[in-house]
């Protein structure tokens, strides 16, 4: 049981080196690599050497596809390229299973030790990105050891030898094992590793290895189509197109595996390195011959999905790539540019709201479906957020992270405050008969357009940073705030003067000026944030 428990939490360890790695490159080079990938796929060699490069250094020709997915879904590329670059991100894991064989043990204290050491001392930096990598790297290869210390005894034990004894006379089961196993790895990396490391023991046959690493291909396949069942129809034609790639590998390689078993075995090779070796070579023959057949499969998936129905009217997040989230200075940008989606849409309820001013009651009820986009866009930044520590970013990305925050909440609240105000004019005023004086009226309008302009100026300030637009929009609310103490006298005067509507519409008329107040000092709330940045102390009063 507990030689188990340690080939267990040996798998565990190679499969959490090669995340590491991942997540370790993607926050140094994850903007190089997206570049790299989105200029690239105009000619097919190009797309195909991209795709062979990502994956080198990233290890993982899921997060390759992951990357690819985002911007067919986004419509920064066209589905033909992004196959190819799928093909490519084959042949990129199989380069690097042949590389992670090699005797590099020797690697993995210096790759561990000095990885801890800049990870721990510059955790925030650069350098302390590679580190992390490089920790990965040497977890990678500690667990290939492991695994060969841990599956020797298993070799003796009898209850394990009749298990795997199973898996030499079916090959469709055999296939559907290495699936099976690349999906719960989560990586076919791993998965052909650790087929590599048991047969060198032993523990599985040959030919059992040929069948386990096709079937390995082919989960990767699938866990590409479980990773894009949240994406829209354009992602899901990207992991369609890569699966149908892999089967039919597998259809054109399985009948024959006997044959080729039995061929590479009279090779002077052991079997470990005929197991690398074959993986290398079936996806390198497989993909270069399929590059032709991208164009026919791309139509294919056109016609097996088609475009997405736009049925609900309600606003959905557009830009909250879950591919960036290992490049923290995208996702950043991607929830930054949601947060800009959440003003224009205040805007347009700003907007709605002063004809509900103005006599029309039907827009209530658009202020109303207006406020509950708002409240989508709000939910999905803030989860999107969520799932990037604070802790783990760079002092200017978690300066950055707290300000989108706190910016998508500040209008969140002022939609729920516009919406609650509309809400007070439609049963107020329109439905009780009540209109507001010519004079409240045209006061009400004057405010509404400054509100317009100072939401506009913070979105700007937002995306800027830039001190003296910060500064514009700190006297701006400054001006705001002594108007909103002109129009209150003014209409105490009114209510002197004995101003009929001014006196039926006295209680609605100061609640909706209080508001107004509000919500200009939630817009103009991140002037200040901008203003107290520790570079610019020097600039702020």
């Amino acid at each position: 049981m507990l030689t188990l428990l340690n080939l267990l939490s040996a798998v565990a360890l190679l499969v959490w080196g090669t995340h590491i790695v991942r997540t370790g490159i993607m926050r140094v080079y994850g903007a190089d690599l997206r570049r790299v990938l989105s200029r690239s796929v105009e000619k097919k060699p190009m797309a195909f050497l991209a795709g062979i490069g990502v994956t080198t250094l990233v290890q993982s020709s899921n997060a390759t596809t992951l990357l690819v997915t985002s911007f067919v879904a986004q419509n920064l590329v066209s589905l033909t390229p992004a196959l190819v670059v799928i093909l490519g991100a084959d042949v990129g894991t199989a380069i690097m299973a042949r590389i992670l064989t090699f005797d590099l043990s020797w690697l993995s204290p210096l790759f561990i030790f000095f990885g801890v050491v800049f990870f721990l001392s510059r955790k925030q930096t650069r350098a302390g990105q590679l580190g992390r990598a490089s920790i990965g790297l040497g977890l990678i290869l500690l667990a290939l050891q492991l695994i060969v210390e841990a599956a020797r005894p298993i070799t003796q034990a009898s209850g394990v030898q009749v298990l795997f004894s199973s898996l030499t006379g079916d090959i469709m089961l055999d296939a559907l094992i290495g699936a099976v196993f690349a999906i719960i790895s989560y990586s076919s990396l791993a998965a052909v590793l650790i087929t590599a490391t048991l047969t060198a023991t032993g523990v599985i046959s040959f030919k059992v290895a040929l069948c386990l690493v096709i079937g390995a291909n082919l989960g990767s396949g699938l866990l590409a189509m479980i990773n894009a069942s949240g994406s829209n129809a354009a992602g899901k034609r990207v992991a369609l197109g890569s699966l149908l790639f892999k089967l039919i590998g597998c259809a054109l390689i399985l009948p024959f595996v006997n044959l080729v078993a039995d061929w590479l075995d009279k090779l002077p090779v052991n079997d470990e390195e005929l197991v690398i070796f074959f993986h290398v070579f079936y996806n390198l023959i497989r993909c270069v011959a399929m590059v032709p057949f991208a164009d026919l499969m791309a139509r294919l998936c056109r016609r097996l999905i088609s475009d997405d129905v736009e049925n609900d009217l309600h606003l959905k997040p557009k830009h909250l790539d879950r591919s960036a989230l290992d490049t923290p200075a995208l996702a950043l940008v991607n929830a930054a540019r949601e947060a800009l989606r959440m003003g224009d849409v205040l805007e347009q309820m700003l907007e709605a709201f002063n004809k509900v001013v103005h006599g029309e009651p039907r827009e209530e009820r658009t202020v109303r479906r207006l406020d509950d986009d708002v409240d989508v866009l709000y939910t999905a930044i803030k989860l999107y957020l969520a799932r990037m520590p604070k802790e783990d970013l760079p002092a200017e990305d978690s300066r950055r992270w707290s300000e989108i925050i706190e910016m998508s909440l500040n209008l969140e609240q002022a939609g729920d405050i516009i919406e609650r105000m509309s809400g007070d004019v439609a049963d107020k005023s329109l439905a009780a008969g009540r209109a507001f004086s010519p004079e409240g009226l045209k006061e009400l309008e004057t405010l509404q357009e400054l509100l317009i302009a100072n939401l506009r100026m913070s979105l700007s300030v937002f995306l800027s940073h830039d001190v003296t637009s910060a500064k514009r929009l700190r006297r701006a609310k400054h001006r705001f705030r002594l108007m909103i103490r002109r129009y209150s006298h003014a209409h105490v005067d009114r209510l002197h003067q004995q101003n009929v509507q001014s006196i039926e519409t006295s209680s609605l008329h100061l609640g909706l000026l209080g508001d107004m107040k509000r919500l200009n000092s939630l817009f103009c709330s991140v002037a200040y944030t901008v203003l107290e940045q520790p570079d610019d102390e020097r600039d702020y009063e």
